[in-house]
């Protein structure tokens, strides 16, 4: 047969798909199209071992979470595309009872009403119990033993309020302008990797939230949309940024970064906490319940799937990005450029005398080196050396990891933060609700907002100061901060190994 003759009219059949289930000749199908994908094997950034798993079968639902539309058409030859199969002639096997799954939807059917959230831990307690364990592994995990991960979160706890009084609040402004754009609230929603994990839909969905609040959403290179998905998504001058994990190859990184600008992206985030992902080992633990199929077995597959979702998907991060590739960057695009990452004063001042737009400072969420600062504490360091040089307006200055309350955006802006990224929240919100999730999340913060700026003593975004806040213990890790209920029952604890099923000797 002329694999590559196939026409609209002549579709494969089912078993001449099925022959092809060997690591000598791989065939999967996805959304109804059969793909040769023998040769694209050993460079799979997942490894052999998944795609082996399906040879000769439909893959299309392993393959849709985690893959852009677009990537067959990106990363495979078209000699390669066989064309259309005629999916009623395609043998699926029957799907074993799960009792864990069975289990996840009948806790799905119980879940509060969304209306009984009342914050944003709310919407991470119902997401961890009616996510997949896989999907909720690949969102929660941090770092190691996840120190900076919860550090995030409580660093916050360690700043209180300084509020002045008989203040006219009776009108509050959040508004204000992130890289010229102006926001109704000082947040954007921040870039995190693989949206259809959480929801069918993905990324869109964040996209229309961010619409409706008139903020900012920075577009994951990592996303389960294609980027011109997200892009397409937009409405009227609704604004996106770009984050981008730089490639290897800088042609690729050219071509996105310019794709992006001509698609109307109004500023570029580089990510430079990554050289190397992390080990994030919820996410790794959660590898070892698939121990995949016996087409496995035979030897070839060198890369470890025991390193999860994460580091399947990131293999192409250059790690010898540095300070001299800055220059090349600001040559290739009118965007802002800002660094999403920094994490000590010397490096923000090293970003000004680079002539960058913005940096983000930052820890990944703590999902990178452990024990890394969090970004508020940076941020109350790094902003009193600015001003001594008259340097605070010389670059935007945002913070990311750990916000879940207004009262956080709150702080971050008396010390100096231009805005602030939350990233985590609306996943979870995502997850457990959809799009009215989002929405009420945001409201949410936006309510909290209005409230805390009156109890403060501020109508507008620009009144907020550092004398609002007393940051003396924030630098002391050995500070003890009020007992975290919230964040202490939604916090899902690292697990040990498990002890295995006992098998049957028959």
């Amino acid at each position: 047969m002329n694999r590559q003759g196939q026409t609209q009219q002549h579709k494969l059949h089912g078993d001449e798909v099925g022959k092809h289930n060997s690591r000598e000749s791989c065939w999967v199908i996805v959304h109804g199209r059969a793909y040769d994908v023998t040769e694209f094997l050993p460079e799979h950034p997942g490894g052999q071992k998944i795609i082996l798993k399906y040879a000769g079968k439909d893959a299309t639902e392993e393959f849709e979470p985690i893959h852009p539309p677009d990537t067959l058409d990106k990363y495979l030859h078209k000699s390669k595309h066989l064309g259309e199969v005629d999916m009623n002639t395609v043998h699926h096997d029957e799907k074993q009872a799960d009792p864990e799954e069975e289990e996840r939807q009948k806790r799905i059917e119980r879940k509060p009403i969304l209306e009984q959230c009342y914050n944003l831990m709310d919407f991470e307690g119902v997401a961890r119990t009616v996510m997949k364990k896989t999907a909720w592994a690949y969102y929660s995990s941090g770092a190691d033993d996840e120190i900076t991960l919860r550090e995030n979160h409580s660093a916050y706890h360690k700043i209180w309020f300084r509020p002045r009084i008989l203040v006219d609040v009776e009108k509050i402004d959040l508004s204000t302008t992130m890289l010229g754009t102006k926001v109704d609230i000082p947040f954007y929603v921040t870039a995190t990797a693989l949206g259809k994990l959480g929801h069918p839909e993905g990324e869109v969905v964040l996209t229309r939230a961010a619409k409706k609040h008139n903020v900012v959403q920075m577009i994951p290179t990592l996303a389960s949309c294609s980027f011109d998905e997200i892009v397409d998504a937009r409405e009227g001058d609704q604004v996106q940024w770009l984050q981008l994990y730089v490639n290897k190859d800088r042609d690729i990184t050219k071509r996105i970064v310019q794709h992006a600008e001509k698609r109307g992206c109004k500023g570029l985030f580089i990510t430079v906490d990554a050289p190397q992902l992390g080990r994030r080992e919820k996410d790794m633990r959660s590898k070892f319940s698939d121990v995949g199929s016996n087409v496995q077995s035979s030897s070839g597959d060198n890369v470890d799937r025991s390193q999860g979702a994460a580091r399947a998907i990131s293999s192409f991060i250059d790690p010898s990005l540095s300070w001299k590739d800055i220059p090349w960057f600001l040559s290739i695009t009118k965007m802002p450029i800002i660094l999403k990452g920094v994490q000590r004063v010397e490096d923000v001042i090293r970003a000004i005398e680079a002539g960058v737009h913005g940096v983000v400072l930052s820890n990944h969420g703590g999902r990178q080196l452990d024990f890394a600062r969090s970004g508020i504490e940076v941020l109350a360091e790094v902003m009193p050396v600015l001003r001594e040089r008259g340097w605070e307006n010389r670059i935007e200055i945002f913070v990311d990891g750990g916000i879940r309350r207004a009262t956080d955006i709150i702080k971050a802006l008396c010390l100096g933060a231009k805005g602030v990224g939350i990233g985590r929240p609306f996943l979870y919100a995502m997850s457990a609700y959809g799009l009215p999730g989002v929405d009420r999340a945001m409201q949410l913060l936006k309510d909290e907002m209005e409230m805390n700026m009156r109890l403060i003593g501020c109508s507008k975004i620009d009144e907020l100061n550092p004398t609002l806040v007393d940051t003396t213990g924030l630098n002391a890790h050995s500070t003890l901060v009020p007992a975290d209920t919230l964040g202490l029952r939604v916090y899902d604890p690292l697990g040990s190994p498990r002890e295995q099923p006992i098998r049957s000797k028959l």
